[in-house]
This record gives structure tokens, C-alpha cells and sequence, in this order.
């Protein structure tokens, strides 16, 4: 490696690391944040087996897991503005990536609501507990639990998928990398150094799965002795 692609390395790390801490990682967090709201009340409403709300949660998650998310960030902020609204970049990222992410989610949280035994269902209404009692209570807990590990890696990958927010002109990581490399003429090293630093936003994140995990299972086995 060159002096000089070793300097603009080195000069440019911390270029690309602030939008990541000032940008990427809290519109991650938001978005998510949002996604599991969505995901938790879609999920409710199938395993509730509303026809209606079931019909139209279900159409909502093919529609969106059936499109790119590309094409959905273009949507909402190219083509919104032909209806006269207009959404400012950062806004309008989280609102595509929650209802993006959200429906990814909500079939990992459909699938764990069907996984808690329907006899601990029925021991709940026996002891007189509502329906909302029995979600909060016994649903719910187990639910996230079994859950936890599709979601976190949900979590991670939508780490990575900030990148694309670039194309709405959203200033994270890869897009500050977009205008370094147009200045130095250093596509390679710059393309790599950003990924590395992608790798070290997953590499926590996976590390906090696996102690969430260990806690999680901690805490079921007591649950259960």
C-alpha cells in the first residue's frame, strides 16, 4: 500500500465513522424500533384470526417483502412529491426501512406466537385471565424469547442495508465514502475501509446477540425449575 492511499486512509476514517455514529446507527435503531411495532401488532392481528385485519396484514407483508427496498426508498421520496408530499431524507428513510423491516419481522413474531403452546393459552383463560392478559403475559414473554435471535440478526442486517439510503441522499457512512472516493480517486481502499467499519458496527451487534441469548436462556431455565 502507498503512502499516499495509506494517508487518506487514515484521514479519512473518522470522515466516515462520524456519519456512522451520527447517522447510520440512529437511523438503524429508530427504524428498527418502529419495524418491531409494526411487526408486533401485524403478528397480533394474524394470530388473532380477524379475517379482515388478517387479510389486509397479510397483503401488507407480500407487497413489501415482494418489492426491492430500493424501489421502495424511490417511492417514497421521488415519487411522493408528484402528490405534493415531500419528506426530507432522513424521515423518509425510517419510514420505508420500519415498514420494510416491519414485515420481515412480523412473520419471525407470527411464527413465535404460534409456537407457544396452545395449552398454556387455554390454562390462562381457565385461571380467568383476558385475551390481552394472556398475550401480555404468557404470549408475549415466549414470543420475543424465541424470537430474539431471527430479529437480532434482522437487526444486523439492517445495519448493512442503511447503505442504500445513500440513493435518497441520506449522509451515512457509505455516501460520505461516495464523496471521498470522488475527490481521491481511491475507490478500492475506500470501499474496503467502509466495509470494515460495516463489519465492526455487525461484529457488536452480534457479540450483544450472543450474551442477550445466554441471558435469555438463563432466564427461561429459571423459569422453568
Amino acid at each position: 500500500m502507498s503512502e499516499r492511499v495509506l494517508h487518506i486512509l487514515t484521514d479519512s476514517f473518522w470522515n466516515i465513522l462520524l456519519p456512522g455514529l451520527t447517522m447510520t446507527i440512529p437511523l438503524t435503531v429508530i427504524s428498527f424500533s418502529f419495524a418491531m411495532i409494526i411487526a408486533i401488532i401485524t403478528a397480533l392481528v394474524q394470530f388473532a384470526h380477524v379475517r379482515v385485519l388478517k387479510q389486509l396484514a397479510r397483503i401488507y407483508v407480500w407487497v413489501i417483502r415482494g418489492t426491492p427496498l430500493l424501489v421502495q426508498l424511490y417511492v417514497v421520496f421521488y415519487g411522493l412529491p408528484s402528490l405534493g408530499i415531500r419528506l426530507d431524507p432522513f424521515p423518509a428513510a425510517v419510514i420505508v426501512f420500519s415498514i420494510n423491516e416491519g414485515a420481515y419481522c412480523a412473520e419471525t413474531m407470527r411464527a413465535a406466537f404460534e409456537a407457544v403452546p396452545v395449552g398454556q393459552i387455554e390454562a390462562g383463560y381457565c385461571v380467568g385471565m383476558s385475551y390481552l392478559q394472556i398475550i401480555r403475559r404468557i404470549v408475549l414473554p415466549q414470543a420475543l424469547r424465541t424470537a430474539f435471535p431471527p430479529l437480532s440478526n434482522s437487526l444486523i442486517a439492517m445495519v448493512k442495508d442503511t447503505s442504500l439510503a445513500a440513493n435518497i441522499t441520506v449522509m451515512e457512512m457509505f455516501m460520505a465514502t461516495q464523496r471521498i472516493v470522488a475527490r481521491t480517486f481511491e475507490p478500492l481502499a475506500l470501499y474496503m475501509e467502509v466495509g470494515l467499519i460495516y463489519l465492526l458496527f455487525s461484529t457488536v451487534l452480534a457479540w450483544a446477540q450472543r450474551v442477550g441469548e445466554k441471558k435469555l436462556s438463563a432466564l427461561g431455565a429459571r423459569k422453568e425449575g
